[in-house]
């Protein structure tokens, strides 16, 4: 009998220049070892919250999340841990203070964090990092959350709300959103789309008919969105989500309601697409 194994997640934080970065690693005095800031999941926490947090929490440091990393397998209590990283850039860097889970950091050249490094799965994070672009901009294209049936609803569809499963849903959206620190947020009309995002945001959200099942574009709507210029977040529908990712990197994505795909952006190019569910 197999078991799931425990998840935590993580993220190889850089500064400076792209090229040439140094990275943050830490130093855990119960287990003696210099490893990448990471931490366990806690109940029913999303692993990009997760890696936020436990980079915040054990460095002091507010970070932007870039591209997935590798995720890293290793045994753990008898079972075995899963460890998912992505790129971060530092955005806030407040002094660190030492605690009992990490009484140092160290901002380290890639060259010296591979000898620094205790564990030899952590040793392809550094690789990893330099195998694409690291100063990407963040494109988070949302599909809105779940809102009972379409045949059973009586009125205006656009004016159908999200069921309980896609409040929940919204909910988890709020907590992983901040990850990418969205300036824009573009959303369909329709009321269960600005639903998914009212929970991380209620301000400041345009609605772009463009977006709509009804007035989706096959050109228009690509070009609307490949236009927007810093990190943003665009909720639409699964008629109209595929098509836009397909014209904006080529990639053929379908995403559950309440999914999302993360495009990391570098100028006009798309380097990198994950997709999440919540």
């Amino acid at each position: 009998m197999t078991t799931d194994p425990l998840r935590a997640a993580g993220a190889v934080v850089w500064r400076g220049d792209p090229s040439a970065p140094e990275v943050a690693v830490v130093h855990r005095p119960r287990y003696a070892d210099w490893t990448f800031p990471k931490g366990k999941l806690r109940l029913g926490e999303h692993p990009i919250a997760a890696a936020v947090r436990e980079v915040r929490e054990e460095t002091g440091l507010g970070v932007v999340l870039g591209r997935a990393l590798p995720s890293v397998h290793y045994p753990s209590r008898g079972g075995s841990k899963r460890v998912d990283y992505w790129t971060a850039r530092v955005v806030e860097e407040d002094a660190f203070v030492p605690g009992e889970e990490v009484d140092e950091l160290r901002w380290v050249p890639l060259d010296e964090a591979r000898s620094l490094l205790s564990y030899a799965w952590d040793a392809v994070l550094p690789n990893a990092l330099l195998a694409g672009p690291l100063d990407t901009v963040p494109l988070v294209l949302l599909r809105h959350g779940t809102a009972g049936s379409r045949h059973e609803w009586r009125g205006d569809d656009a004016l159908r709300p999200l069921d309980a499963g896609g409040v929940a849903q919204a909910a988890t959206v709020a907590a992983v959103l901040p990850a990418y620190r969205p300036r824009t947020l573009l959303s369909s009309p329709s009321r269960r789309c600005v639903q998914t995002l009212e929970r991380f945001r209620s301000d400041g959200i345009r609605l772009e008919p463009l977006l709509s099942e009804e007035l989706q574009d096959p050109v228009l709507t690509p070009e609307l969105v490949a236009g927007l210029r810093g990190p943003a977040v665009v909720c639409s529908h699964g008629k109209v989500l595929p098509d836009l990712i397909r014209a904006l990197s080529g990639a053929e994505v379908h995403l559950d309601k309440g999914a999302f795909a993360v495009l990391h952006r570098t100028g006009d190019r798309v380097a990198a697409v994950e997709t999440h569910t919540t």
